[in-house]
């Protein structure tokens, strides 16, 4: 990648065409906005502000590092309570007529909001991902420069879902500034600028009783204390789904009081390179 030709991001002004096919944010759209609040602040000390989606959105922060969203679910909304990871893009109804060309589907969207247009939308496993078009969250390049949160999909087959991926975002395309793949410990890994950004894994069975082998965008944490935030979910209504070692070190997965399934992992073992 040639580095003089990739676009510049900066914190006064961060858009999603700058860093087209980047993960660019999560967000959790829960039932009660308060109750989120109160769990995943005991859990995961988080502190929140007020976004600019809205009195029904809060951005959660971590020593002044923004972190997630968590918005209150419109009961319009038939869809489930999940972490969902948002890719940015240059235009989100281009992005969209990509997703359906390709067999994935759009669920919602695009809607404009304040800062932007958003989409929610499934690929062709049903894993469950948005994408976004314009302004990124204020602080965005010390989220991705520090990320506090990063993601994984468990594909059927990596491989395959990359393919699509790649052809919806300009993956590995001959555009400057777009974002890279490598295949690294049976992984297909996504970079940009030299940081990981997500990893795609294969194995997935959407026939599958346990939910965690379901096609999804696995959402992960970095947490201080792993054994403590596991005490706390416990204690303020979370469930232990699985504990694991992974070449980069423990991680445990949870299921919050409303249903969404998140990760948590060491802080230093947050980002695998």
């Amino acid at each position: 990648m040639n580095e003089n030709s990739t676009p510049t991001v900066t914190a006064a002004a961060a858009a999603s065409a700058a860093v087209f096919g980047a993960p660019c944010w999560v967000s959790l759209m829960a039932r009660d906005l308060q109750a989120a609040q109160d769990f995943y602040g005991a859990v995961l000390g988080w502190k929140f502000r007020k976004g600019r989606l809205g009195d029904q959105f809060r951005v959660a922060v971590v020593d002044g590092l923004p972190v997630a969203g968590i918005g209150a679910l419109a009961p319009a909304l038939t869809v489930a309570v999940a972490w969902t990871p948002y890719f940015a893009v240059e235009d989100a109804d281009r992005t969209a007529s990509r997703i359906r060309e390709r067999s994935g589907t759009v669920a919602v969207g695009p809607l404009a909001l304040s800062m932007g247009r958003g989409v929610l939308a499934a690929d062709r496993d049903g894993a469950v991902f948005g994408i976004w078009e314009g302004e990124l969250m204020r602080d965005w390049p010390a989220w991705r420069d520090k990320a506090p949160a990063w993601i994984r999909l468990l594909a059927k087959d990596a491989f395959e879902s990359a393919i699509f991926y790649g052809e919806v975002f300009d993956w590995a395309s001959d555009r400057a500034g777009c974002c890279e793949v490598s295949y690294l410990e049976g992984a297909v890994v996504l970079h940009r600028e030299g940081r990981v950004l997500a990893r795609l894994t294969s194995g997935a069975d959407g026939t599958a009783s346990n939910p965690l082998l379901h096609p999804r965008w696995h959402v992960h944490f970095a947490v201080k204390n792993l054994e403590e935030t596991v005490r706390t979910a416990d204690r303020h209504g979370g469930t232990v789904l699985a504990e694991r070692t992974t070449p980069h070190g423990a991680e445990v997965t949870l299921r919050d009081p409303d249903g969404a399934i998140f990760n948590v992992t060491a802080t230093d073992n947050a980002v695998p390179q």
